[in-house]
């Protein structure tokens, strides 16, 4: 397999002093695939600046103005979450460009798969407004591109963040060109995300959540890749794949309560994976979004890329969860039942 990454020194110049979505994150991720065998394996792409259409294409004239004004100002708060300072947007178009340039990649066959380190992250971004630590909605932003530049009718976006990626499912919740799947925490931030919310008009059926209690682990999430993303994404018949992928699902992150280890990322990895084979030729792209434990975040992606290039063996070095996890068998059974699996 090739396997490409994308990564600038730009992305660290996004940073407030004391948040947990920090350039720590990526420093820490660097310097794990710099100190390991797997980064002399990845084909380095560089990012592309996103344009404003290319913005403009899933957030409103007024959202982008937004951004640009607070920047301008030199920085300030969006809302008690989310942050800029003077080189926020410098970072933010650079991160939305890096998914589009992995598309290109992916769809071009100049890579197998490709994985884009951009942040600041993108999903809890609307149409018209920035939140959740994030500006523009990067894997939106790509997933149109991908409609409109490359010709595609099906692109299946998969979100494993362990928090709901609300703004993403807002984009293209009237579509049947994009269908969202996402696992999450729920309750949690957002506040979204509820199995019921499943698409308006044209999209009725294209918006898919599987909101999870606390403390699910390795086998709740795999019985709900297996038996519910799967036969929906077999189904659909995506052209192509786009992963949401955070690593705040983990059983040491200190932002949510969910169960998943190391072990248990890299089975869902390998999961999409051979889903985007079997259903789009391999074409799948993943872009980064939380994680906030740095150990657990670095190892997540490596298991992730490890995946990608193929890898029979990945170590899990931080062990299985320290909690007993939730039984979902009957919840999964439920879900399957709503969107017409059984």
């Amino acid at each position: 397999m090739t396997t490409a990454y994308l990564y600038s020194p730009i992305f660290l110049e996004h940073e407030k002093e004391g948040h947990p979505e920090s350039p720590e994150r990526l420093r820490t991720i660097m310097r794990m695939l710099k100190e390991s065998d797997i980064l002399p394996r990845l084909v380095a792409l560089e990012p592309i600046i996103a344009s404003d259409a290319q913005i403009g294409a899933v957030h409103s004239a007024d959202h982008i103005a937004r951004v640009k004004g607070l920047v301008s100002r030199g920085g300030g708060q969006f809302d008690s979450d989310t942050y800029c300072n003077s080189r926020s947007l410098d970072a933010a178009r650079l991160a939305a460009g890096a998914v589009i340039r992995a598309v290109d990649a992916v769809m071009q066959r100049e890579v197998d798969n490709a994985f884009a380190f951009g942040r600041p992250p993108g999903h809890h971004a609307t149409p018209n407004r920035p939140m959740g630590f994030c500006l523009f909605n990067n894997i939106a932003i790509a997933a149109q591109y991908a409609l409109t530049q490359h010709h595609l009718e099906r692109v299946l976006i998969i979100d494993y963040d362990v928090h709901h990626g609300n703004g993403t499912q807002d984009i293209f919740y009237k579509t049947s060109r994009v269908l969202y799947f996402s696992t999450h925490q729920y309750p949690h931030y957002p506040g979204t995300g509820d199995y019921d919310e499943i698409g308006e008009g044209e999209g009725i059926g294209f918006n898919v959540n599987a909101p999870l209690p606390p403390r699910v682990g390795d086998e709740g999430f795999q019985r709900v890749f297996d038996d519910l993303l799967f036969p929906i994404a077999e189904r659909y018949r995506p052209q192509l794949i786009l992963v949401s992928a955070g690593y705040d699902a983990h059983w040491s992150d200190p932002l949510a309560m969910e169960n998943l280890s190391l072990a248990g990322y890299t089975s869902l990895a390998r999961t999409v994976i051979a889903m985007a084979h079997e259903l789009c030729d391999g074409r799948i792209v993943f872009t980064l979004e939380g994680g906030y434990n740095l150990p657990a975040l670095a190892h997540g992606v490596a298991a992730t890329l490890r995946a990608m290039l193929g890898d029979a063996e990945i170590p899990d070095p931080l062990g299985p969860a320290r909690f007993q996890s939730h039984d979902i068998n009957d919840y999964v059974e439920h879900l399957k039942g709503i969107h017409r699996l059984v």
